[in-house]
This record gives C-alpha cells, sequence and structure tokens, in this order.
C-alpha cells in the first residue's frame, strides 16, 4: 500500500514540476504532508529545500515529520533555521517540538521551551498547552502538568486525555475497570460527548467491555452526555454482562431524558428475564408517576411493592407519598397515610410531607408539621420554604411569614438547596444590591462548582463598586484638596487613592501617585499599593513593594500575609512555603481577624408530636 503511494505521490510530484504549479505554496504544502505521512523524510526535506516559497505551514509540516519519527536531532536542527529564516513559531510548531521532547523525556529542552511559548503568548493556546501538559506528564512532573492544566482558559478532548494518559503513562499504571468504571462517573455533560467515545473506544480496544461494571459506568456516561441511544447500544451489546445495575441505569437514562414508555417496558423486560427490581429500582419507576400516569401505572407499582414487602422502606414510601401528594389532591389521603405508617423518617419524607399539605389548600396542618420540625432540628429544603410561605400567605400569618422568610435568608436556602437558578434570579430582581446579596450569590455558584462565574462576579462587583466615574472623581478630590481648599493632602489622603486604583485595576496609575508623592511613602502605602498587585495579580511589582516592605518591617504579619494569597492563588507553593518558613524562623504570626455578630432568635411554640400526627391524620 505504502509503494503505491509513494509511486502516486512520485508521479503528482513531477506533473507539478511539469506544470510549474510548484510555486503554488498550498500544492506544495499537500505534496510535502504526503510524503511526510508516508515516511519518506529525505524526499519531504528535498523537496523542502526545492520549494520557492514557504510559510509556517510548510516548517510545521517537516518538524512533525521528524518528531513523529523520533529523530529530535534532526527537529531542532529545522527549529533553528526556521527562527534563522525569520519566521514566528505558533501553536501546532510548539506542539509539534513538545510532542518529540515529552517522548524523549527531555525535561531541560520541554522547561526552555516553556519559556519560549510563555514569551510569545502562546501558553494558552489549547494545542500548545494540552502538548505542554503531555510533555510534563511523560517527563515525571505531574505536578507541574496540573499546574499547566488548571491555567488553561479553554480545556478540550486533547487536553483532559493528555493529563490522564500522561500521568498514567509515568506511573506505569495498565488500564482496567478500576481505571474505566470512575473515570467515566466524570463524563456527565453533553461537552464531554467526544471524550466518553475515545474513552468507549479504548475499552473496546483493551477488550473491557465485558466487564460488567465497565458497561454500567458506560451507559451512565452516555446517559449523562445526553445521547441516550449510544447508552442502549451499550446495553443491547453487553447481553451477557448485565446486572440489576445494568437495567437500572439504562431506565434511569430513559426516565431522565423522559422516555417513560420505553422505561416501563424495559421494566417489563427485566422482569420477564428474570431480573428482580431493587429498592432502587422502584424509587425510579414510582417517582415517574404523576397526575394521569397513578392509576395506570403508580397503583400497580405501589401493588407490587406491597407484595414484595418493601413498602416500608424509607425510599420506597418517600417515592410513594411524592406520587401521591404530586397530584390534584385527589390522594392526598394516601400520601397522609404513607407518611403516618413510616417507621423511620428522613428530611425528604417531612418535607415532601409539608410540600404537598400546602399546595392542596391544608395551610393549617403544613404550619404545625413545620412548628414540629423546627423544634426537632429537621433539615428543610427549598420547596418544603416555599411551602410553608405559601402556607402563610394562605392563613395571612403575615409575621410568620417574616419570620420563616429570615430563617430562609439565614440557611442561604437557594444556594445549599440546589437551585441555582432561582438564586441567580432572586439576586437580579432585588431591589437593592448590597455586599450581603453579593456574596450570598458568589457563595452561591462556588457552592455548586461554577467557580469561574464566581469569580466573574467578583470581577463585577469590583467594577460597580470602583466604576470608573467614581474613581476619576475620589482621583479628582484629591487633587483639588490643596489647590481649591487649602488643605494638604496627607498620607492616608493618598493610601485611599491608590487603594481606589487598584481596585480599579488601574494599577499604572496607583504606581504613579506613589513616585509622584512630595513625601517618602510610608508603611501603609507601601501596603495599600502591595494590596493592588494582589487584586491586579502583578507578581513582579507585589514582589518589589513586598521585599522592601520585609526590609523595613521584617517583623510585620501583613506583608507575609498579602504576599501568600498572591503566590497561592498563582499556585506557587514553594514561594509560599519559604515565606512561612521565614514567619515562623522570626516568629511572625498571623494576628486573627475578629468582627462583632448580631442575633435574633424566633421562637416558635413546642406542640406535641402526636397531637399534630393525629390532627394529620383527620385532613
Amino acid at each position: 500500500a505504502w509503494d503505491s503511494a509513494l509511486s502516486a505521490l512520485e508521479s503528482n510530484h513531477c506533473q507539478i514540476i511539469k506544470l510549474g504549479t510548484i510555486w503554488d505554496i498550498y500544492t506544495a504544502n499537500n505534496l510535502l504532508t504526503g510524503y511526510v505521512k508516508n515516511r519518506q523524510l529525505q524526499l519531504a526535506h528535498k523537496l523542502f529545500d526545492e520549494m520557492p516559497q514557504r510559510d509556517t505551514v510548510s516548517w510545521n509540516s517537516l518538524i512533525a515529520g521528524y518528531v513523529n519519527h523520533g529523530v529530535l536531532e534532526s527537529t531542532w536542527a529545522v527549529l533553528t533555521r526556521m527562527k534563522q529564516c525569520g519566521f514566528w513559531f505558533d501553536g501546532y510548531t510548539f506542539g509539534s517540538i513538545l510532542k518529540g521532547i515529552g517522548s524523549n523525556e527531555c525535561l531541560f529542552a520541554g522547561q526552555q521551551l516553556h519559556a519560549c511559548i510563555v514569551k510569545t503568548g502562546y501558553e494558552k493556546n489549547v494545542y500548545s498547552g494540552s502538548a505542554l501538559l503531555d510533555m510534563y506528564a511523560k517527563c515525571g512532573r505531574v505536578v507541574d502538568a496540573h499546574k499547566c492544566f488548571d491555567c488553561m482558559p479553554e480545556r478540550n478532548s486533547v487536553s483532559w486525555n493528555a493529563l490522564i494518559s500522561g500521568s498514567m503513562h509515568r506511573e506505569g499504571v495498565r488500564l482496567d475497570d478500576g481505571t474505566f468504571s470512575p473515570l467515566l462517573t466524570l463524563f456527565d455533560s453533553p461537552d464531554l460527548y467526544k471524550v466518553t467515545m475515545q474513552v468507549h473506544c479504548a475499552i473496546i480496544k483493551h477488550g473491557m467491555l465485558f466487564d460488567c461494571s465497565v458497561v454500567n459506568a458506560t451507559i451512565s456516561a452516555y446517559s449523562g452526555c445526553g445521547s441516550v441511544e449510544d447508552a442502549k447500544r451499550v446495553f443491547d451489546s453487553a447481553s451477557g454482562e448485565r446486572d440489576i445495575v445494568s437495567w437500572n441505569a439504562m431506565l434511569a437514562a430513559h426516565l431522565e431524558h423522559d422516555k417513560q414508555a420505553l422505561a416501563f417496558n424495559l421494566f417489563s423486560k427485566m422482569q420477564f428475564l428474570g431480573f428482580e427490581p431493587d429498592i432502587y429500582t422502584y424509587t425510579s419507576m414510582i417517582s415517574s408517576c404523576f397526575e394521569e400516569e397513578i392509576t395506570s401505572q403508580g397503583r400497580p407499582l405501589h401493588a407490587m411493592v406491597i407484595k414484595r414487602g418493601v413498602e416500608h422502606l424509607t425510599p420506597v414510601s418517600n417515592s410513594l407519598m411524592a406520587m401521591y401528594s404530586g397530584s390534584d389532591g385527589v390522594y392526598m389521603d394516601n400520601a397522609i397515610r404513607i407518611f403516618n405508617e413510616m417507621e423511620i423518617k428522613d428530611h425528604v419524607s417531612w418535607n415532601s410531607m409539608l410540600t404537598g399539605l400546602s399546595q392542596h389548600g391544608f395551610s393549617e396542618n403544613a404550619l404545625k408539621l413545620f412548628q414540629i420540625m423546627q423544634s426537632e432540628n429537621l433539615g428543610m429544603d427549598y420547596y418544603a420554604y416555599s411551602a410553608v410561605l405559601k402556607s402563610c400567605a394562605d392563613v395571612a400569618a403575615l409575621q410568620l411569614g417574616q419570620q420563616i422568610h429570615a430563617l430562609a435568608i439565614r440557611s442561604v436556602m437557594y444556594s445549599k438547596c440546589g437551585t441555582i437558578e432561582d438564586a441567580k434570579r432572586s439576586f437580579e430582581t432585588s431591589y437593592k444590591q448590597n455586599a450581603v446579596t453579593w456574596n450570598s450569590i458568589m457563595f452561591a455558584y462556588a457552592q455548586h462548582g461554577q467557580c469561574h462565574v464566581a469569580l466573574d462576579l467578583f470581577s463585577q462587583m469590583e467594577r460597580t463598586c470602583s466604576h470608573n466615574g467614581l474613581v476619576d472623581k475620589g482621583y479628582a478630590f484629591l487633587k483639588s484638596m490643596e489647590s481649591d481648599y487649602g488643605i494638604p493632602p496627607r498620607m492616608e489622603h493618598y493610601a485611599c487613592v491608590i487603594d481606589l486604583l487598584g481596585r480599579a485595576g488601574r494599577l499604572k496609575e496607583a504606581q504613579n501617585i506613589v513616585k509622584e508623592m512630595p513625601f517618602q511613602p510610608n508603611a501603609m502605602v507601601w501596603k495599600t499599593l502591595l494590596g493592588a498587585c494582589r487584586l491586579c495579580g502583578d507578581v513582579e511589582l507585589a514582589t518589589r513593594v513586598g521585599k522592601l516592605l520585609l526590609e523595613s518591617q521584617p517583623y510585620e504579619h501583613c506583608t507575609y500575609v498579602l504576599l501568600c494569597e498572591l503566590y497561592g492563588h498563582l499556585k506557587w507553593w514553594d514561594e509560599v512555603a519559604v515565606l512561612k518558613r521565614t514567619m515562623k524562623e522570626k516568629g511572625v504570626k498571623k494576628v486573627p481577624g475578629w468582627s462583632w455578630i448580631e442575633e435574633h432568635w424566633i421562637k416558635i411554640p413546642n406542640h406535641d408530636h402526636s397531637r399534630t400526627l393525629q390532627d394529620l391524620k383527620q385532613v
């Protein structure tokens, strides 16, 4: 096959020379790439030397050819020549070279190239960034690989694969079911669909598709990525390796994507084939029955769990109660009966009952149940808070509603209960946004793993608080103090403006103010500038200012803390360790901060528990 392909290339080469199209750089590059792919490096290099015009693609093709064939010396020679000819390196150039460095584990050369990447601004390029972290992983510097990964603003399947495969390659880890199963649990977004497919290919390649745990994890991964069809194909192809978890995973995939009919057909099929449903199976199927499905499917399922003797189990009872209370109120008596007969109630049981009572107009009973929950310190979710507030509105209990509202705010209700969209909506529609509302919404996003959104909000808050017009106005006040009012600015006035500019990201202007001050800046000014450097991420200036402060005030803890925070944010842990070691040697201790708090208590009468349950029975 190679001989025929090579003959075709040589024939095309002759035709190109004959027609004079060798001057066309696109045609020449295609021919060069063909020689490289067919492992004809000598012919490729000869063609490269004969090309009347070259571009970066030409150089990259030749470099990639030498790298792929392990000829690192020739690669360096071509790279040096490329630079001498005045061509700029791009992400593909760096990516190819780093691939060769990683294969040969030439760490020092890789570090030099890393410096060159940073200098030319390609450290944020996804191609060169992926190659960089792959090089570090293969050279045994897994920590450095993780640093590169964390600093990448954009990651794709290549980045993830490079980090995972590089780390495993270095550690000599053999791929088995213990590798694939945990890995697949990470893929729960449509953005990771291609990565899931690649891992699936690796599973097939390593013959692991006959392992039951791997099959189950693959089904769940495809479902999480939004592809029920792929999950079904994996499920059908593993007919001999299925267990109850496999059936549950496929049932969950159908139900999560609103395919109830397919789920019930599969539920019947699994029983026909002799698979006994477990608690997870029952709870999943019962939870999918609402309103019109209750009579046709929900009641038969209820009869089935009674027959199997699992009705008393808390998860099953919770599902039944939610099913009956989620209707239009016709089956509310069934929900109350199940709740009263439950041997063990968890917070889901209480919250479901409270929500059901409130939704269907049993407001007084809902408030009584709420009092029991508070007296027994039972956790409440978002729906329970909404339900009890609705009940307060129904019975016109304004004061109690205000107390419950305050209680909900204190518990950071929206963020802790997982309703990030409601938290966002509440924040955006709030009449007056203050420090409390900003902190709450940022905390909510951080709690839900959306740290990038939290950081964007933080930057937005800074811009809001240090609006350009206000910053300029503050600067103008400083200048007008002496000229308009005859008041010479003191050190603290300059420090205020430096802080104002620093928070607005105008660090250069803040630095100029320090230089233009009519007197020597004191430690307060330098600390303010250092704080501004920390906010803006200017490491070079922060290091200079920090060194000056440490020389003048070696026992002041603030400087150490600010520098540690800056270096820690950049993950420069070695520098952090040096600073902390210096603090320990000098006996410097961080002075803990303190603040006042004001407490308000909500007094709720302690009603008799059994009496309230009796009231519920009479509803």
